[in-house]
């Protein structure tokens, strides 16, 4: 799975002052990544939003990533949810043909146990026409899908080829590369860790910074994974302090600011999430102007 290495970025959905999607603003995003160094691009994702986008929607900023990608890049769709026959039925019946791998994220609120984790990912496996990419997010989640979990999933089922390790927790992201087998990937869902990850042995990172740094983190991860550690560390301390910034008052608000100081698009959230604090947002425009100056 050489197209799901290296660095992912989990794609926001624009919204206009009016709160509808703003498709324009979604292609310039599209074409910024493009432009500037990332190796995939994943769609509907949590940082999309997407738990308050309506069908029509999520067909919406599908197609206008489709169509400004235009075949350049890798493309992951995000296809979970709480529910498995619902994520069952979406698998079966959702137009997949532009999408290399699925990103699904491990039940979230009815916090399952560890066999019914390995359950759900069963069924998902035996529906899904594509490799799939488990997402382990316990903040999110309240849940923790354990090591010994993934291995077995990964031993079992041959469609099932890596996981976004999002707990945070660089001694269970070391556990995964260590008993996954070989060719699993172990792909960091954590920015301020992906370096270490990648360094131990990971495949790169889904990341959120990445798409308002796209040059500079997916260098890094680049440095990484050519094992040049002091240049590659040197890249994530320049980036250190925004990493912070992004996730201080919630995501996808911190990068949607970021992206307003660059000119890409507006920093509307839909509710229950809101926009950055006034501070926060001039610590963060401050921050783009240096990187840029």
């Amino acid at each position: 799975m050489q197209a799901i290495t290296g660095t992912g970025v989990a794609l926001i959905t624009p919204f206009k002052n009016d709160f509808s999607v703003d498709v324009d603003a979604l292609k310039r995003i599209v074409n910024f990544q493009i432009d500037n160094g990332i190796d995939y691009l994943v769609v509907l994702g949590t940082t999309a939003e997407s738990a308050t986008l309506s069908v029509q929607e999520k067909e919406l900023v599908v197609k206008t990533i489709i169509e400004a990608n235009a075949g350049r890049l890798p493309l992951v769709l995000g296809v979970g949810g709480n529910n498995t026959n619902d994520v069952v039925n979406a698998l079966k019946t959702t137009n997949l043909d532009a999408f290399t791998a699925v990103l699904s994220v491990s039940p979230y609120y009815n916090k399952p146990t560890q066999e019914g984790i390995y359950q759900h990912f069963k069924a998902v496996a035996e529906a899904s026409p594509l490799p799939i990419i488990l997402y382990n997010v316990p903040g999110r989640t309240a849940s923790n899908m354990l090591p010994k979990t993934v291995v077995r999933l990964a031993n079992d089922f041959k469609n099932i080829v890596a996981i976004k390790e999002a707990a945070g927790d660089i001694v269970q992201a070391m556990n995964l590369i260590q008993h996954t087998p070989d060719d699993f990937l172990v792909i960091s869902g954590d920015d301020m860790i992906t370096l270490p990850m990648v360094l131990a042995g990971g495949a790169g990172v889904i990341s959120v910074i990445g798409e308002g740094f796209p040059k500079q983190f997916s260098d890094m991860v680049r440095l990484g994974l050519n094992k040049n550690v002091t240049d590659a560390y040197k890249i994530h301390y320049q980036l250190a302090e925004a990493i912070d910034m992004i996730f201080e008052e919630g995501n996808p608000a911190g990068i949607k600011s970021v992206f307003k100081s660059l000119g890409l698009c507006e920093d509307v959230v839909r509710l229950p999430l809101v926009q950055v604090s006034n501070g926060l947002a001039k610590r963060l425009a401050s921050f783009v102007q240096q990187t840029q100056s």
